[in-house]
């Protein structure tokens, strides 16, 4: 079972970006059926308020006679996946609204294919000029969407390099997203996990001394084992190949080369560091892979 958060999680902005309105019931209820065959010629609810597009587009005026207009248009970001079990394909992906200022506001929505229609949810906000990285969808449903964010305070002249994440879980019946714990134990079985099941992404490492590093760009950091004892990985500049050696619940990487890119501030060094001083591997309940490193306690952190 999945643990959701519930209480209103379709596109909530006023719990993701100030000064965004709340979604009334009164707008979701009278949001008509999604209508077309295309999910950009489909209908969603964005910030309690149905939109429609027409080739991926929507342009509406605020109020009668405003000079001004929103826009919403298809972002991309795609992911496919039959959401609701009934064996057709349904999408997951990204819109960006421009309400008449200087905001550029990126949602979540999914269209769910019904017959010869979709019918389109309601978004998730995600923030205003974010940088979107990756949406996954999980064997088990869960969509991951990953993007850079700013840090608290920050202008947003400044790029955004805060790594962060969302897992979503739709409604099929009420084509409501729900936010899934990111830490709720349950979600796998450890007896059942490998190392070759997956392309793994950094999360974080936790030292000893409990100080944490995370990545600043979110997906760039993955790791995938192959069959045969060859690894390889991608990060903020390079990618990197080379062996690992099982041997019980332990786990070494070496013969590592990498290409020859330079990236001013990148973390390719750290985490490649990281990599050679491991020495044991375990999964958990929450589907990650968590490799130890020496014996101060340090560990990095993958899902």
């Amino acid at each position: 079972m999945l643990l959701l958060v519930v209480g209103g999680l379709a596109c909530s902005a006023s719990s993701r970006a100030d000064g965004a309105d709340e979604p009334t019931e009164q707008a979701l209820d009278e949001a008509p059926p999604t209508a077309g065959i295309d999910p950009r010629n489909s209908e969603y609810v964005l910030s309690g308020r149905p939109v429609r597009l027409v080739d991926g587009v929507s342009e509406t005026e605020p109020v009668p006679g405003s000079a001004a207009s929103v826009v919403t248009r298809y972002f991309g970001n795609e992911a496919r996946h039959d959401l609701d079990g009934d064996g057709r394909e349904d999408v997951v992906f990204l819109l960006t609204q421009e309400t008449g200022g200087s905001g550029t506001f990126y949602y979540v929505v999914a269209a769910v294919r019904r017959d010869d229609r979709y019918r389109g949810s309601h978004g998730v906000l995600l923030g205003d000029r974010i940088a979107p990285q990756s949406t996954e969808i999980r064997p088990n449903g869960v969509i991951v969407v990953s993007y850079a964010d700013r840090a608290r305070g920050e202008s947003f002249a400044t790029a955004p390099s805060v790594g962060k994440s969302i897992w979503l879980k739709l409604d099929p019946e009420t084509l409501q997203f729900g936010e899934v714990a990111q830490d709720f134990e349950g979600e796998a079985d450890p007896a059942r996990m490998r190392l070759d099941m997956t392309t793994w992404r950094w999360i974080r490492t936790t030292y000893g001394d409990g100080a944490s590093v995370e990545p600043r760009r979110a997906g760039a950091f993955t790791l995938t084992f192959g069959a045969d004892g060859v690894f390889s990985a991608t990060t903020d500049c390079n990618s990197v190949a080379g062996r690992y050696v099982l041997s019980g619940g332990e786990l070494r990487f070496g013969d590592m080369a990498a290409t020859q890119m330079h990236c001013e501030g990148a973390q390719q060094a750290a985490f490649t560091t990281q990599l050679a001083g491991a020495s044991a591997y375990r999964f958990t309940s929450r589907g990650e892979l968590v490799l130890t490193l020496g014996a101060d306690g340090a560990t990095m952190t993958f899902r």
